[in-house]
Formats: C-alpha cells, structure tokens, sequence
C-alpha cells in the first residue's frame, strides 16, 4: 500500500531553491523548474491534491544564504558535503547519482593519459560548482590563484570553447555524465571531436535538503515522493533524463 503524506505537507505551497545544474535542473526566464527537477514537482502536484511548488531561482553560491534568509523551503538534489555542513538543515537518503568527467579535444597524438595532470591544463569549469580536482573549493579567485582556470554558467559554452581548439583559453571542461550524454544523442558528431576520460573527476550521490519544521523537512519530501517510487514513476523520469538511481535504492526504499 503507498505511504500517505502527512497532510501538513501535502496541503501547502512549498518553494523550491533552484539553480541552473543540467539536465538534473535549471529554470527558465518566467521563473519555470525545466530538466529531471521540472519534471517531478509536475508529478509531485498531479500525485498530491493540494500540493504545489513555487520555483526560487538561486545560484550556485547564493544558494546558502538565501536558504538561511528563508527565501525558499528545501532544495533538491543537493550533496550535504556541497557546502551544507554545519547548517540548521534535515537531509534525506540519497535519491540521485551522477559524476563529473573531463572533456578535451580529440586531437592527433592525443590520448587519455591527457588527463593524468589536470593542474598543468587550461580549465574552463561552472562558477560555483564544487569539484573534486580542486579539493571541493568553490571561491574563484582562491581558484585562480592555484589553477589556469576561467569559470561560466553553461555547460554548452564549455563544450563550444572546447571544440574551438583555444588552449590558451580552455583545454579541458569539466561536464557531468548525464550532461555529456544528452549533448551526444543531440550532436553526435561530437563523438569523435571530444575525449572524454574514463575516471571521474569526482561521483556524487545527491539527496533532499530540508528545513527542520516537519512540514518542509527533508523527511516530510520523502514521503511525498514514496508513491512515485512505488509506482515506478520516478525511475522513469531519472532515465529520461539519463540520470542513475544510487545502488540499492529501489530495493532498500524506506521512508524515515
């Protein structure tokens, strides 16, 4: 039988912080939820009479501040190791996997081992992401104090500047998984423009943060989600957005 909401959850307006981190999530200029995230508020409010979500578009590094400022209610698909330590926040089990991956142009004489220095490449990285070359530090200028790198808020313009062969600019983006496959099924003559490397700059588990009032807790979101789960729905967004569950989820779902 699927677990029920409580009704003080599921009988509100909750709102979301939500930054531009594709395809898991991004908003659009009126202010949408688009990507896996867009997708399953629309479920969530199909699922849940009375339920609904207004978007709060945040940023990479604002997100915290305006979290405490109370300009928004809880995140999804959120690392708890992604800045949110020591925060007055409720965190959920794990419901999302992905992992960064390094991306150069494919050229004559070039192989993998391309990647076996980072520190010595060019790097054109997203503003505010943390990454696991530069030990999870997100402040620019400490960055560029100890990397060759320049930092943008597109995912696309990364790939493009790669692709324009400009080493003193970018020699190397650094792309998430799922990113990088839903770029290739749409350019797939990139295939043989990019070398991708076979290990991960890092891989990432993401969860739910919540404030700890019971009605928008990281807890009270899980439950909402339990009949998605249960009735498959959720699994089939995460595919078509060519996002992975996190191993055992399915089989060990419990709601808290």
């Amino acid at each position: 039988m699927p677990v029920q909401a409580p009704v003080h959850a599921a009988d509100r307006n909750i709102t979301v912080g939500v930054y531009n981190f594709p395809p898991v999530a991004s908003v659009t200029p009126d202010g949408e939820a688009t990507g896996l995230l867009g997708d399953l508020l629309a479920e969530l409010e199909q699922t849940h009479q009375g339920l609904s979500f207004r978007v709060f578009h945040t940023s990479p590094k604002r997100r915290y501040l305006d979290f405490e400022a109370g300009l928004y209610d809880v995140i999804f698909f959120e690392n708890p190791d992604w800045g949110w330590e020591n925060r007055e926040i409720t965190i959920s089990r794990p419901i999302l996997a992905d992992e960064e991956l390094y991306v150069a142009l494919n050229k004559p004489g070039r192989d993998l081992s391309f990647f076996d220095d980072i520190q010595k490449r060019s790097i054109i990285a997203m503003s505010g992401y943390h990454y696991g070359f530069a030990g999870y530090e997100t402040d620019n200028e400490t960055l560029q104090k100890k990397f060759d790198i320049e930092f943008s808020d597109s995912h696309s313009r990364n790939l493009e500047l790669i692709k324009a062969d400009r080493p003193s600019v970018a020699e190397v983006a650094i792309v998430s998984h799922s990113y990088l496959q839903m770029h290739l099924a749409t350019h797939p003559e990139d295939w043989n423009k990019l070398l991708i490397s076979d290990k991960p700059d890092q891989r990432y588990q993401l969860s739910i943060i919540g404030r700890q009032d019971d009605a928008i807790s990281a807890e009270a979101m899980m439950q909402l989600l339990a009949p998605l789960v249960e009735n498959g729905r959720y699994r089939l967004l995460v595919e078509k957005w060519g996002l992975r569950l996190p191993p055992g989820f399915l089989t060990h779902f419990d709601i808290p």
